[in-house]
């Protein structure tokens, strides 16, 4: 379905299944004013924020960052003493911004100064800021993967399309900085120079498992509670959550807790990316299934080595799995297009990528890699860098590179392949109404019981 089209046609079909109460701020209908610096909140401050959603957003003179959200607060005292040293270098102003510091993102919300805010906290962590943020009348920068579930992404997604915020996710491999060749494979595929696509390849990597994690006292900087959010309470220990002694890989993202693995840690990209290719944005498989290997004890337990096979309703194939190399492989009638990151990483700490193409783009022939777009062909979203972009789209109004709809669909087609991964047989998915068909068990697998008084299904409006 064309973005034009998807954002013309109701989403009350998906509202009646995932639908929830929802008043929108009148503040979101307040006309921006365009002179001044977009003021911006950043929610989260850890691996991500630190290492590239702050850098790729601060450097940028058209906006100003105000205030940190964290529910560590050493971590968030992190936050301000690095925003505040950043303007001091750069102004040479030692006391260029006060930044307000808050544990409770709610209060950072309510603040009235702010115009936007950065979410960059774990996967758990997606969904219900992202739509109190869009309750509040903020503009929306929101890392991937969208949600945890299906249900929390449809219903982020209804969210930010009521509430007319500007919305970015982080799909980074969608602008041209830091890489074009995904723009340039998308574009050689969508233009027909491999011929009709009949199948596409999808590599993606795996976590380390590790072994049992004894228990350990809270840090007196950590709300442990609000940190669990609305999955259950479990006991601490530093590997289940973060380091609190650097900015490393985090270990929830090994645990299926918080997350879904790479499947849409990595997938959320290169899925995303398959979409784009494909021209299925704003749709998903019709037919999945999936095998993988999960670990049998230990803390992190997220999958390892894994196979998934998906079919679309335009009769393209696609297989996912972490035995081919990273990246997106596009197979057509007359030839293939081969794109991934060519080694390039995120942070400093990102799981190795495997085997890399040249330059992050190889092809079946030299005639295709050297091929020109013409000015009459499809020539896709033309993106400087992500952050920019969303900067760029608060300013005009104009919809991003990675809207909210693309988001879930992304984020639901992993969510997906990760279901029929754990059920191991053959599902059938209605990418309208959201649901497997005639299958009960699976469809209880599109939420999770959320625990009170956290959790999207309990927003406060």
């Amino acid at each position: 379905m064309k973005r034009r089209s998807f954002l013309k046609q109701s989403l009350s079909t998906a509202a009646g299944v995932f639908g929830m109460p929802m008043l929108v701020s009148s503040s979101v209908f307040a006309k921006y004013r365009p002179n001044d610096k977009i003021q911006i909140g950043q929610i989260g401050f850890g691996r991500i924020a630190r290492g590239h959603d702050l850098p790729e957003t601060i450097k940028h003179d058209m906006c100003r960052v105000v205030a940190v959200a964290d529910v560590d607060m050493q971590r968030a005292k992190d936050g301000k003493q690095w925003i505040e040293g950043y303007y001091a270098k750069k102004t040479g102003q030692e006391k260029y911004v006060d930044v307000a510091v808050y544990r409770d993102y709610r209060e950072l919300l309510a603040d009235k100064r702010i115009d936007a805010v950065i979410i960059s906290t774990p996967d758990h962590w997606h969904a219900q800021p992202a739509i109190e943020a869009a309750l509040a009348g903020k503009d929306i920068y929101l890392q991937k993967p969208a949600s945890l579930t299906i249900r929390e992404g449809r219903q982020m997604s209804d969210a930010v399309h009521r509430s007319g915020c500007v919305f970015q996710v982080g799909s980074q491999q969608r602008s041209m900085d830091p890489w074009p060749q995904f723009k340039r494979a998308c574009e050689l595929v969508r233009n027909g120079r491999i011929g009709p696509i009949r199948h596409i390849q999808v590599g993606l990597g795996t976590d380390p498992g590790c072994g049992v994690e004894p228990e350990m006292p809270v840090p007196e900087n950590l709300d442990y509670d609000r940190w669990l959010g609305a999955t259950p309470v479990v006991y601490y220990t530093e590997k289940r959550v973060h380091p609190q002694s650097d900015y490393s890989r985090p270990g929830w993202l090994r645990c299926e807790q918080f997350g879904a693995g790479m499947i849409t840690g990595w997938g959320a990209h290169h899925l995303d990316t398959a979409h784009w290719g494909m021209d299925t944005e704003y749709t998903g498989p019709v037919e999945i299934e999936g095998t993988a290997e999960f670990p049998k004890s230990g803390l992190w337990d997220v999958h390892g080595d894994f196979r998934v096979y998906a079919k679309y309703a335009n009769g393209i194939t696609m297989e996912i799995s972490s035995a081919f190399p990273n990246g997106v492989r596009f197979e057509g009638t007359e030839g293939w297009v081969f794109v991934n990151r060519g080694g390039g990483q995120v942070t400093a700490s990102d799981p190795d990528t495997g085997p890399t193409a040249s330059n992050g783009l190889e092809t079946s022939s030299p005639a295709i890699f050297e091929s020109q777009i013409a000015s009459h062909e499809i020539h896709l979203y033309e993106s400087p860098e992500q952050h920019r972009n969303w900067l760029d789209c608060i300013r005009s109004r104009k919809l991003t590179a990675a809207p909210a709809e693309v988001a879930h669909r992304s984020c639901s087609a992993c969510l997906v392949s990760h279901i029929a991964m754990k059920l191991r047989r053959k599902l059938y998915w209605d990418p309208q109404r959201e649901r497997f068909n005639n299958d009960d068990e699976a469809n209880r697998m599109i939420s999770r019981p959320q625990r009170y008084p956290y959790g999207t299904d309990f927003i406060r409006v």
